[in-house]
């Protein structure tokens, strides 16, 4: 019997949340599954159940779907080009120049804070 007041904590907490994924793992993840999805994606559209007649029709680059489904690449070279440009290393470096430019200007905020204290 508990003192009155407490409550009794049950034996059975829950499931423990999942471990989270580094940078590197969700990464190569991501990888893994979409090469996976388009992998199913090219065989569907290769099957007898698949309409290539009423999709062609719907889509704007007909040929670009149909060198995919033959096992063309889903993105062109200028497409990766912008891509790395917007989320590669170099984003990565320009970001950390904008967090470093931010930080000095914290540091000078700092300074004349100071200056007005005494």
């Amino acid at each position: 019997v508990s003192p009155p007041g407490r409550k009794v904590q049950s034996s059975k907490l829950g499931p423990t949340p999942p471990r989270l994924l580094t940078e590197e793992e969700y990464r190569l993840q991501g990888e893994v599954e979409t090469r996976k999805a388009l992998a199913e994606l090219r065989s569907f559209c290769q099957s007898p159940e698949f309409s290539a007649w009423s999709t062609v029709s719907r889509i704007q680059s007909p040929k670009r779907f149909a060198a995919f489904v033959g096992g063309a690449s889903h993105v062109t070279p200028s497409e990766v080009s912008v891509h790395e440009r917007e989320f590669g290393l170099e984003s990565l470096f320009i970001d950390e120049q904008l967090f470093e430019e931010d930080d000095d200007d914290d540091d000078d905020d700092d300074e004349d804070s100071d200056s007005f204290a005494g």
